[in-house]
Order: C-alpha cells, then structure tokens, then sequence
C-alpha cells in the first residue's frame, strides 16, 4: 500500500507525521535527500526540515543523489524506514534522480509501501510531469533534463507554497492556467496531502 505525506514544508506540518505514520516514529532511520537544493542560494528550508525530524526523534542517514552511485543509492533506500526528499530546484532533481536510475528505485521502494516523504519539489515529483511549475521553477537548471515525466506516484499534481511568499504570483498563475487541464492540488506551507493506499487527504 502506498503511504505518502506529501508538504510544502515539512517543518510547518511535522506535528502531524506521527498520527499518519501510524506508528511511534522515534528511533527510526530516515534516508534524508537535499539534492533538489544543491543548484539553490537559498536553503534554509533544509534545515529546518532536518531539525523538525530530529525533534521527532529519527535517526537521519544524508544521501546525495548526484554524488552516490547507483548501487549506494538502492541501498540506502532498502535499509532506512522512511524516504524523505527536500525542496529545491525540482527540474534538477529529477534530471539527478534520472541520470541515476535512482526514480525508478523510488518507485518500487514506494510502491512496495515504504513510507515516503516530500517537501515542495519532493512533492512535485510524485506527479505524473514536472513541467506544470515551469513558473515558479527554472526548468535552465537541468540542462540535460529533457523529459519532463515524473514518480507517476499519484495522478494528480501537487502545486506547492500556494499563495505563500514568494511564490504568490507565480502559484496563482499556474492555477490559472492548469486548473482547467489538470487535477491540480494546490497546498500552502501550512498544508499537506495524505496519500494511504486509494485514500487521499488534504489536511
């Protein structure tokens, strides 16, 4: 069964993880992804999320995409409890996510029910495309990223920081032109959509 929480700022909703978890959170290990960040200048985010699940309790494993090999990757994934990927730059995420086969591990972790985890372009990529935050994103980061398809975790898309400083415009633009296409679910920084097997929440 899948189970995902997914956020636009996991530090604002950590409060509550531990009811969806299901279980005490407490000791368990957590492989902690920041790739998404790497190409930001701003990237406090990180670790205000780190500092949330450490409150928590979790013991965080640190793996880097871009500087893991494949094999690391499968097996940090295989041995921590939870997934957890950050916010960031969600078009170069996925072209390190890509170029490692590492989505394709994604995937079948989650889809084997491990519990995963996203932050604001951690969220995204659970989408069937990238391409629809292309307004509040710069897809220019990824340069060899040339398909835009995501996780395909969930069938809807996932629009983060909605009306949220600074990304009031951009957000309500992309609503404005998606909405008529798209099941777009915007959530804002105080939001998080619950995924547990068919059943979806927006709490």
């Amino acid at each position: 069964m899948k189970k995902l929480f997914l956020t636009s700022s996991f530090s604002s909703v950590a409060k509550l993880f531990e009811d969806f978890a299901g279980e005490p959170v407490k000791g368990k290990k957590l492989a902690f992804i920041p790739t998404a960040s790497l190409v930001e200048e701003v990237r406090f985010y990180v670790d205000d999320d780190r500092k949330a699940f450490e409150k928590l309790g979790l013991i965080i494993e640190e793996l880097e995409v871009s500087t893991a090999t494949t094999e690391e990757i499968a097996t940090a994934l295989e041995r921590n409890d939870y997934i957890f990927i950050s916010g960031g730059n969600t078009f170069y995420l996925m072209q390190e996510l890509k170029k490692k086969g590492a989505d394709k591990l994604l995937i079948e972790q989650i889809n084997n029910g491990k519990l995963y985890i996203g932050t604001s372009a951690g969220s995204v990529i659970a989408c069937p495309t990238v391409e629809f935050v292309s307004d509040i994103d710069e897809p220019k980061k990824a340069p060899e990223l040339t398909d835009y398809s995501g996780l395909h975790l969930v069938d809807f898309y996932v629009l983060p920081h909605y009306l949220n400083f600074p990304f009031k415009e951009g957000t309500q633009k992309i609503v404005n032109e998606y909405s008529p296409k798209i099941d777009l679910r915007p959530i804002s920084n105080n939001q998080v959509i619950t995924v547990l097997g068919n059943e979806i929440k927006t709490l």
